[in-house]
């Protein structure tokens, strides 16, 4: 049988033990697929009386996400902590705030969103006139992650029913305390009969995925991704995939190298480094490499603290974690330290690590960063071009020159120049993957349209009726339609 269940980096698709919608425990499979089933009827019901389509309706769904947000921070951040060791500041910033701002940005253009779309008739289909609408796909399921399992729960969410949708959230079952907060605070903000919760396990997301819902929405890792993606296939289910990968960062001579540090040092170690789009590696131009490593290192214990250790989602990923540390032949030069006892390592910096270990080949979604001295910027582009596409690609330099080039050459989900993650924030830009990185994107208008169904209409005058576009074609007639279309 499939399974979904993996924690992998990457894969956080699965899924919390108290496999419930509502607040009562049932007994094993027969009990989650009887739950599972009267769900997504009573959600289809909900669909099928048109209630999700007036704008009101979505806009009221949207204020709840943002009320559920704002009178919750401190549970929230409580459960976040409980989970993931996080502290409040940064469940704010990385769970509470992006998200917040997502209901927000659809709720003020939701209209115009929802507007008919003009377009253009060629001389041949004229009368008339032509435009673009959207229609909601029906019952949606959301597949969260644990790293970050409020933002990716309720901000793909935020899509599904600015689109007018049903939807049903899957926790992830390795955050608990948070997909228990969202199973408990979900139904009290929004409509329960077009908004539910289902936790469990995999065979909570198989059984599912299995009732042939109208869109799966999929955060997680590649292998996972390929699983979802094959369940999904047999229902034509569409699905989106937001999947990871190692996201390169590169530092040219050109670049500011002590702000590249401050912010590649940031970004890499909030999370414990689990967040899909940390740059998993650094590429450095050798002239500056020494500086950068220098900086990047002070910047590390400036913010983490000289004798931080970050604390681990679970022993798996901690055992896999400590695994990347030995073997990789490099030359650690912060941190490198791992206890099991407390399931945290420290923050850790390994310098020109073999390419070939497992520490280069796998997405390392941990606190430990690869830095590789490159000779030219030439080289970096080839290095990163060699493998498989990744989720974000961030470039530090202040030359133009430069900054084209990796724009132009390097194919990933996503680029920032002189930062790296905060493209996730800009809700104008979609967010998604390409290649083994993901399928489809979201945030904004993206998301938007992402569960929705973009339909053409065409609407013609009954008169003029031309007889000549009916046979049998004379000459002349035919003539004239070889002229017109």
């Amino acid at each position: 049988m499939t399974t979904y269940s993996q924690d992998a980096p990457g894969t956080e698709a699965t899924e919390t033990t108290e496999a419930t919608e509502t607040t009562e425990p049932a007994a094993g499979a027969a009990g989650i697929g009887a739950r599972i089933a009267s769900t997504v009827e009573r959600l289809r019901a909900t669909y099928a009386s048109g209630r999700t389509r007036p704008i009101e309706w979505r806009r009221t769904q949207l204020v709840a996400i943002e009320r559920l947000l704002a009178e919750n921070e401190s549970d929230i951040a409580a459960a976040l902590a409980s989970d993931l060791g996080r502290p409040p500041v940064e469940a704010w910033l990385g769970d509470i705030a992006g998200t917040a701002a997502e209901a927000a940005y659809a709720r003020k253009h939701l209209r115009s969103w929802m507007r008919p779309k003009r377009a253009a008739l060629p001389l041949a289909m004229r009368p008339g006139r032509a435009f673009n609408t959207y229609e909601p796909l029906g019952t949606v399921l959301i597949i969260a992650p644990w790293n970050y399992p409020v933002y990716l729960s309720l901000g793909p969410l935020v899509g599904a029913v600015a689109a007018g949708n049903t939807a049903i959230i899957k926790p992830s079952e390795h955050a608990p305390a948070t997909s228990a907060l969202i199973a408990r605070l979900v139904p009290r903000y929004l409509d329960p009969d077009a908004v539910a919760v289902i936790e469990g396990e995999a065979d909570a997301t198989q059984e599912l995925i299995s009732h042939g819902l109208d869109h799966v929405f999929f955060t997680g890792g590649p292998e996972i991704g390929k699983l979802v993606m094959a369940a999904a296939a047999p229902h034509l289910t569409p699905v989106t995939l937001e999947l990871g990968g190692k996201s390169p960062a590169v530092v040219t001579s050109d670049a500011d190298i002590a702000v590249a540090a401050r912010r590649i040092a940031w970004t890499k170690f909030a999370n414990s480094g689990q967040t899909c789009i940390a740059p998993d590696y650094v590429l450095v131009d050798a002239r500056v490499s020494d500086e950068f490593v220098d900086k990047l290192t002070t910047s590390i214990n400036e913010m983490q603290g000289a004798d931080a250790s970050l604390r681990i989602v679970n022993a798996r990923q901690h055992q896999r974690l400590s695994g990347l540390l030995d073997g990789s032949g490099g030359r650690t030069v912060r941190g490198g330290r791992a206890d099991a006892d407390s399931m945290s390592i420290e923050p850790t910096v390994i310098v020109d690590p073999d390419p070939s270990s497992e520490l280069m080949q796998q997405e390392i979604f941990g606190p430990i960063l690869p830095v590789l001295r490159i000779d030219s910027l030439d080289a970096a582009i080839r290095f990163i071009t060699a493998r498989p596409k990744p989720l974000a690609a961030y470039l530090f330099s202040n030359n133009r020159a430069e900054q084209k080039r990796i724009v132009d050459e390097v194919s990933a989900g996503g680029t920032v120049i002189n930062q790296a993650l905060m493209h996730v924030l800009v809700p104008d830009l979609p967010f998604g993957g390409v290649g083994n990185s993901g399928m489809g994107n979201y945030h904004g208008f993206a998301g938007f349209e992402t569960f929705s169904h973009r339909k053409a209409v065409l609407v013609k005058p009954a008169k003029p009726d031309l007889s000549l576009i009916y046979p049998p074609y004379s000459a002349r007639a035919e003539k004239l339609l070889r002229r017109f279309f």
